[in-house]
């Protein structure tokens, strides 16, 4: 025998079933995030291929079924040789955040004043707001090792921490997420290239506005 619901009873299930496919319909998109949490060595994250595997650790730890997850990160190489891009790193696009955004509809899209990133957008992988400045604690700083347009920066000196390799001295290229900064200028509203980090320890990280967080991207 069929058991008929009560209309409200039917409308409550709805509702649940509604509620609950939401989050896995947007995780489903999501192509772009902040991580929640760094790898909790400073800027140590492993290389580029120990910040691929926490991009994409975290990325399934959120519902992900997507594969090729890339950190937005550029290395420099020695003696003069050409370093990695990070917008090189990232597919084509579009992008979008957990709660199913588009964050930009392509690389140049991506590098330019349209880009739809902000401190509402730039989400983590679990749909969260991470803090910026004005917030209690500050963590806008977002590591790239790039320039503004994601090249690998030629500023000279250590700019991607040994290539993410470094916890101690040396310093690393950040941008800021909330695009705001202690002065109003350019870079202090750069998503990816604000100012260097005063060393690559956890606690250096934090001196200056971060705590090793950094942009993954779906490259799928």
């Amino acid at each position: 025998m069929t058991k008929v619901l009560h209309p409200r009873v039917a409308i409550l299930a709805v509702l649940c079933s509604t509620a609950i496919a939401f989050p896995a319909l947007a995780n489903s998109e999501m192509s772009f995030f902040v991580t929640s949490v760094g790898k909790g060595n400073g800027a140590d994250l492993g290389g580029l291929e120990g910040a691929d595997a926490h991009c994409a650790a975290l990325a399934r730890g959120a519902g992900s079924t997507r594969s090729a997850w890339r950190a937005y990160l550029s290395t420099t190489a020695p003696g003069g040789d050409a370093g990695v891009n990070a917008r090189d790193r990232i597919g084509k696009g579009p992008w979008r955040n957990a709660k199913g955004e588009q964050i930009a509809r392509s690389v140049d899209d991506l590098h330019s004043e349209g880009n739809n990133l902000s401190k509402q957008t730039a989400l983590t992988e679990k749909g969260e707001i991470v803090s910026g400045r004005g917030d209690a604690v500050n963590m806008h700083d977002i590591l790239t090792g790039s320039d503004p347009q994601g090249m690998f920066s030629t500023a000279g000196g250590d700019t991607t921490c040994g290539n993410w390799t470094k916890s101690g001295e040396g310093s690393a290229i950040v941008g800021h997420h909330d695009r705001i900064g202690l002065k109003d200028t350019r870079h202090m509203k750069s998503w990816n290239s604000s100012h260097g980090t005063a060393g690559c320890s956890q606690d250096a990280l934090r001196k200056t506005g971060g705590d090793g967080r950094f942009f993954c991207f779906a490259a799928d």
